[in-house]
């Protein structure tokens, strides 16, 4: 008993019991256990209030009833009080303590007890998503970190998950770009940076567009050429997409950002036929002016606002493909959920594009997939506005990941001039890369943020480094006194936590299910940066109270099993945040 991995589970479960046998009617009470505060004890029940409204009662007798009915084993394994107006406090006793720490000594242990909230759902997770034949910059860095953290929290709570990188490699900026490359391509320059030499390219072809009509009338003739199969153009557009996917990728691995599927607009060209005529047949479209269009005039914006799903001239947009896109996943993947991880400016798109999914589906008869926009602010630089070059241009995001790594070197040679130069410049790449990832993260997501490299890379505060250093600390612990991390034998003489120090180090380790509940219900994982970094803190408290390495044998387990299996939960959690660790720092 008291071993489940959610203990706010285990509790609503006793909680709903305990009021049937007080009488309550079934339905009509949920406990709504979430953590306390730590003056209250470890979690909080406050259901009963809205219960006791509904029914007429009085609160406080109500949550005295139901706390009185609750299980023998709950009541052993937690100090229970009723509170305030009918606030049910629970706090955690030392030998449950002792017994979830006991019985969660592993990733895969932690990874079984969480793996239920999400069994059985598919969940498409739409992220990064950049356009071929340009440079990724800072404002891509977002939707890229968070993305992947979502769909890493989701996989870990028992989700199938298919992450989907929806690239731009179609569409009217290539008959510009096949244009200018047919005229002015410089082979050398391509060798050298090809991303380069193609944002070169595309800038003059689309300046010359814009300046001459004529030039305009090729690119467009450029355009339907590729569209129809032309092999010079579909040998130049593949030449393009492969040199794009490989810059791309090179910083993915440097993120460790991975995709189960790349499939960009390209891949639903010969799909949208169907979207056609499927929304022209649900009755959810019609035509306007040559066009064909989705009202919605239930809706105070978009009863006059329609969203265009076939343009006057016969051509797909951003809309015809994210609907077709939509029918693919949700009958080649199954897919339960699908999350579009894209910046709020997109917001009207994504509205307009879920009415219209559910309209469709809804007329179809078909099981409409949860459609959500996780959106997020902009990075902002130190004047308040959108991050940029001194010159006025977009961060490069590579250039952005090396000077943090250079910053992460000097910080690294700082604190460990006895290190190997080749070990400290690995550490200062998982540091660096780290820290950047860890600052977007740490925010609330819908927020825009002040991009800072002081408080980035530092070992002070809510930061990578800071974590990476706790980890490496209690790694060294291990490491001193020659015992392997989480080594049974090292642990077997533990009892009941006793000092200060290490009930409360304690009480926060098993409130990791209820940082995890709060990062997926609101997809935002800026609440597992928070409860890692108090971890963290909770830990230097402990550590600084308590000496691990004691004389008496039963001591020395019990802080080792502590220390133990906060090493265990700030990497499960980092590597959950996309993050790597390290052994030393």
């Amino acid at each position: 008993m008291h071993r489940e991995f959610d203990l706010i589970g285990e509790l609503e479960g006793a909680l709903r019991a305990a009021a049937a046998a007080s009488g309550i009617e079934p339905g009509t009470f949920e406990p709504g256990v979430r953590t306390a505060d730590p003056r209250h004890g470890d979690f909080q029940a406050n259901g009963v209030l809205a219960a006791a409204k509904r029914s007429g009662n009085a609160p406080r007798p109500m949550a005295e009833a139901i706390a009185s009915a609750l299980s023998g084993a709950i009541r052993e394994g937690f100090e229970v009080s009723v509170a305030g107006p009918g606030f049910i406090n629970f706090a955690a006793r030392p030998q449950l303590l002792l017994g979830w720490l006991k019985a969660h000594a592993s990733r895969e242990d932690l990874a079984a007890g969480a793996s239920a909230a999400h069994a059985g759902e598919t969940w498409v997770v739409d992220y990064s998503s950049p356009n071929a034949a340009k440079q990724m910059h800072v404002g891509h860095l977002r939707s890229a970190v968070i993305g992947e953290a979502i769909a890493r929290l989701l996989g870990f709570t028992g989700a199938r998950v298919v992450r989907d990188n929806h690239i731009g490699d179609w569409g009217t900026q290539y008959g510009k770009l096949i244009w200018a490359c047919k005229r002015y391509l410089d082979e050398a320059a391509l060798e050298r940076d090809p991303i380069d030499e193609f944002e070169r390219l595309y800038k003059i072809g689309n300046s010359a567009a814009e300046s001459d009509a004529e030039v305009m009338e090729v690119a467009r003739a450029e355009l339907v050429k590729l569209q129809a199969g032309d092999p010079e153009n579909l040998a130049l557009w593949r030449r393009i997409n492969e040199a794009s996917l490989s810059a791309f990728q090179r910083i993915y691995d440097r993120l460790g950002i991975r995709f189960d599927e790349t499939l960009g607009e390209s891949f639903y060209n010969d799909k949208v036929e169907r979207i056609y005529a499927e929304l022209s047949e649900a009755g959810v479209s019609s035509p306007s002016e040559g066009a064909q269009v989705v009202f919605h005039p239930e809706h105070p914006r978009f009863k006059t606002q329609p969203m265009i799903v076939r343009k006057s001239d016969g051509a797909a947009n951003y809309a015809t493909t994210d609907l077709a896109a939509i029918l693919y996943r949700s009958e080649h993947f199954g897919a339960s959920s699908i999350l579009y991880v894209v910046d709020k400016r997109q917001a009207d798109h994504f509205e307009q594009l879920f009415l219209t999914a559910r309209k469709w589906f809804a007329q179809r008869g078909w099981a409409v997939p949860k459609l959500e926009h996780v959106d997020f602010g902009t990075v902002l630089g130190e004047d308040g506005k959108p991050l940029k070059t001194r010159a006025g241009d977009h961060v490069r995001l590579t250039d952005l990941l090396d000077e943090a790594v250079q910053r992460a070197y000097a910080l690294v040679t700082g604190k460990s001039p006895e290190f190997p130069e080749d070990e400290r410049r690995r550490i200062a790449e998982i540091v660096g890369v780290g820290s950047v990832q860890y600052a977007d993260l740490s925010q609330n997501r819908s927020s825009d943020y002040l991009f800072s490299w002081d408080k980035m890379i530092s070992l002070e505060g809510n930061t990578a480094a800071y974590l990476l250093y706790a980890i490496a600390r209690i790694r060294s612990i291990f490491r001193r006194q020659g015992v392997e991390c989480g080594d049974p034998a090292a642990e077997s003489g533990a009892d009941a936590f006793q000092t200060p120090g290490e009930i409360a180090l304690a009480r926060r380790l098993v409130k990791f299910a209820d940082a995890l509940r709060l990062a997926l219900e609101s997809l935002r994982p800026h609440f597992l940066c928070l409860y890692l970094y108090e971890l963290a803190g909770e830990f230097s408290t402990f550590y600084n109270a308590d000496k691990v390495i004691v004389a008496d044998p039963v001591a020395r387990a019990r802080r080792l099993l502590l220390c133990s299996r906060t090493l265990l939960v700030l990497e499960t959690g980092i590597s959950l945040l996309g993050i790597r660790t390290l052994e030393r720092m």
